[in-house]
């Protein structure tokens, strides 16, 4: 839900079928902020312990609040993107212009503002991006958090976006869905591809 760079008319329009062919299976799925519910102690719990077991002294207290914000966040965000659809469909009322905010690259903007707030000392949070060289399926932003001195491919996902602001989680190289890439990385090479076509 980035901007990807120009595609040859082929991919365009394969990338349009699947896109076609996704809404077929999300459309019938209704979701709607106003019967979203808080996260159960046990949910909130299972992150923290994870987030507390990344590398390094995490603190426990800090990893409880990391946890907690992750969760409860996404539900405030869902309030304000006035979200009633799955993902995709969502998206595109944001980009038509009647939703505010939504795209995948909003949630992982707001969930990692919001989690920097809290001047965490023992935790880091990094971004990613997944399919950016796929030409056929659609970019991917999130937030990861990791313990203060890893990289992101030693931390946790944190998505909110794919389940339409119920968050979604997993250690990095777990997540079965993306394959994620630093976002930095993703960058330098949009520049570097844009650079080759311009000489």
């Amino acid at each position: 839900s980035s901007t990807s760079p120009k595609m040859n008319p082929r991919h365009a329009i394969i990338r349009a079928l699947s896109i076609v062919a996704l809404f077929g299976l999300v459309a019938c799925t209704s979701v709607s902020y106003e019967e979203m519910t808080p996260a159960s102690r046990s949910d909130v719990a299972d992150l923290a312990s994870a987030i507390e077991a990344l590398a390094g002294e995490v603190d426990r207290e800090e990893a409880t609040r990391a946890a907690q914000i992750a969760y409860d966040y996404p539900l405030q965000l869902a309030r304000e993107y006035q979200l009633t659809d799955p993902p995709l469909i969502h998206n595109i009322k944001v980009n038509n212009g009647t939703r505010p905010r939504g795209l995948c690259y909003h949630w992982a903007d707001d969930l990692q503002a919001r989690l920097a707030q809290e001047g965490f000392e023992t935790l880091t949070l990094h971004r990613a991006i997944a399919n950016a060289d796929n030409p056929i399926l659609i970019d991917h932003s999130t937030v990861i958090i990791s313990g203060k001195d890893d990289g992101l491919f030693e931390g946790i996902v944190l998505d909110p976006w794919r389940n339409s602001g119920a968050l979604f989680w997993s250690p990095v190289l777990e997540d079965e869905r993306y394959t994620w890439v630093p976002r930095q990385v993703v960058f330098e090479n949009r520049r570097q591809s844009v650079a080759r076509r311009a000489n």
